[in-house]
């Protein structure tokens, strides 16, 4: 029996991979003008996604271009929620051009950890986004603070894994600042993805076999040779018997 698993990628940030990253994925993270991303870029993204069928979603961050959102910043709770309603309210604009729809939410880098473990600022984000509750998903990883609050509050969720990144064995993703954090090497991607997929775990760095459930899977579009892991990962999946949902 073949199932259909959806990958996802982050997208409008600038590499210009675009064009051969969304035949290889189904749903798509547009940075949408906080840590990278402009009109520009998200309309690209938005034909692309038209073109091939890839599910759309806004990725809202602090507002740190300089940092690329990868450092949490100390701002008021007031002018977060403006800056993530700004670039929600700039993503919707161009996709009610192209008659498009948004079908989910996924912050960014520094924010997406921040929210994932701290609950005055999961609280903040969610009011930031209120408005999109009823026809929007929101990516969370899994067991996290806010996939339960999101969860209390009638979001509907998708329960995240990163498929390009190494794990601890509480879950946390090692951080970028040590040499080990991205995964490169396109076959341990594959194998770090299928034990995700049909195990239900991860291997930690520790080398703990650790149980996690995903409803999707990310590869960061911005990694060095995204496209040729992509490549590789999408054309093996059927010896699994996998495909792209």
């Amino acid at each position: 029996m073949i199932r259909a698993i959806d990958i996802n990628c982050d997208v409008g940030e600038g590499v210009g991979n675009e064009d051969i990253l969304f035949p290889l994925i189904s749903s798509c993270n547009i940075a949408c003008g906080g840590h990278a991303g402009s009109s520009r870029s998200i309309e690209t993204c938005l034909k692309l996604s038209k073109q091939y069928n890839v599910s759309i979603g806004a990725h809202p961050s602090y507002p740190d271009k300089d940092n690329f959102g990868r450092v949490s910043l100390n701002i008021s709770h007031t002018d977060l929620t403006g800056h993530i309603r700004n670039q929600l309210e700039l993503f919707t604009t161009i996709c009610n051009k192209w008659n498009l729809s948004m079908h989910h939410i996924k912050p960014h880098g520094a924010l997406y950890n921040d929210v994932a473990k701290n609950k005055e600022l999961a609280l903040v984000f969610l009011n930031a986004i209120q408005a999109y509750r009823e026809n929007t998903f929101l990516y969370v990883p899994y067991g996290s603070l806010i996939a339960e609050i999101a969860t209390s509050q009638n979001w509907k969720i998708k329960r995240e894994a990163f498929a390009d990144r190494n794990y601890h064995s509480d879950l946390s993703l090692v951080s970028r600042k040590e040499e080990n954090a991205l995964i490169t090497n396109k076959l341990n991607v594959l194998n770090h993805l299928i034990l995700m997929v049909n195990d239900n775990c991860v291997k930690s760095i520790e080398n703990k076999k650790v149980s996690m459930y995903a409803d999707t899977y990310c590869f960061h579009g911005d990694t060095p040779a995204a496209s040729d892991i992509l490549t590789y990962i999408t054309s093996k999946l059927p010896e699994f018997n996998l495909q792209l949902k």
